[in-house]
């Protein structure tokens, strides 16, 4: 009867065991994770990082049985949130969510004054997703596309100007690549946050900004601002009639992107584990539901293939900032 009863328990804690074992022979640790994780991203409540950053962190709740809580954590044009997760207990408990900016513009925007390097000091878990932008123009202009919008810098030899987020945001960069594409130049107004900039321009104080679809799409439909051309490889679903800028300027590709980088050292099981999450994530339909609703599309990138993006992001960008001569608030 001892006997019986001894194989019956065993035979029911061995599917009990089973998760254990599977994470011992992945290398994970036992339990792991065993408490909620930090998202920390280096923007405010409210914009494309944060929307993107939410979405992913609800579905991470199902996928790793903890919850996921995102910390915004502004400042110093994203250097601030970078050198937190950057500095952290390499355990796989603080990741960040990084886009262009803080993760392949800032190195070259800030130089010698970054007191982390992104490139040694964090490690690529997965690429999320990606937003084209959106180019507007406003009263101050009566160009109505972007080929007229381009003839209108050409005669105005510089004095025509066009709003930012701020010096090395998304918006700036695409317009900086935009104009020496095209071989003009424009009067850069740097505003902090897109709201204040495409405000100005919808009243006429600015001609033109380039912003993420979801923070212009109620001013286009509502006919405060004129979309004239997406930024992405294609037209998007919800504005159909609007051109790329590749229509008009061939080889023109700029987006803002979303990805998920850790701490430099973090054992390898635990990186795996959460690209793993990530990636199965971006396929369920909640998820690409949340992120299409924020004008995002799933962007999946496995840890090594993100590592190169960054990289030639980096090398991408570093001359169209030279060029243009931006500089770091």
């Amino acid at each position: 009867m001892r006997l019986k009863r001894r194989s019956l328990l065993s035979a029911l804690a061995a599917p009990l065991a089973m998760p254990v074992l599977a994470q011992a022979q992945a290398g994970l640790p036992a339990g792991w994770p065993d408490r909620p994780l930090r998202l920390i991203l280096p923007y405010t409540p409210g914009g494309g990082t944060d929307t993107v950053a939410r979405a992913l962190g609800a579905r991470l709740n199902t996928a790793l049985g903890q919850s996921v809580v995102v910390e915004n954590r502004p400042g110093a044009g994203g250097n601030l949130a970078t050198e937190l997760v950057a500095t952290a207990r390499p355990d796989g408990y603080t990741l960040l969510m990084g886009n262009q900016g803080p993760i392949s513009v800032n190195p070259t925007l800030f130089g010698r004054n970054l007191k982390v390097n992104p490139q040694t000091a964090l490690d690529p878990v997965a690429m999320v997703a990606e937003t084209p932008l959106v180019l507007v123009a406003g009263p101050a202009t009566g160009a109505t596309t972007l080929a007229g919008l381009i003839e209108e810098a050409r005669a105005k030899k510089g004095q025509l100007n066009y709003a930012s987020p701020g010096n090395g945001a998304a918006g700036h960069l695409a317009m900086a690549l935009l104009l020496q594409q095209a071989g003009v130049e424009a009067t850069h107004v740097p505003f902090r946050g897109a709201a204040p900039g495409l405000t100005d321009v919808a009243a006429g104080h600015v001609a033109a900004m380039i912003s993420t679809l979801p923070s212009v799409a109620g001013l286009v439909q509502g006919g405060a601002l004129r979309a004239l051309a997406v930024t992405g490889d294609k037209r998007v679903e919800t504005m159909p009639d609007v051109p790329t800028v590749a229509e008009t300027l061939p080889g023109y590709r700029v987006t803002a992107w979303y990805g998920i980088l850790l701490p430099h050292g973090t054992p390898e099981p635990i990186r795996a584990r959460l690209e793993s999450a990530i990636l199965t994530s971006l396929e369920t339909p909640d998820l690409i539901r949340s992120l299409q609703t924020e004008g995002a599309v799933p962007y999946p990138m496995k840890g090594e293939e993100f590592g190169r993006f960054i990289a030639a992001e980096r090398a991408r960008w570093a001359p169209v900032i030279r060029a243009a001569g931006i500089t770091a608030d």
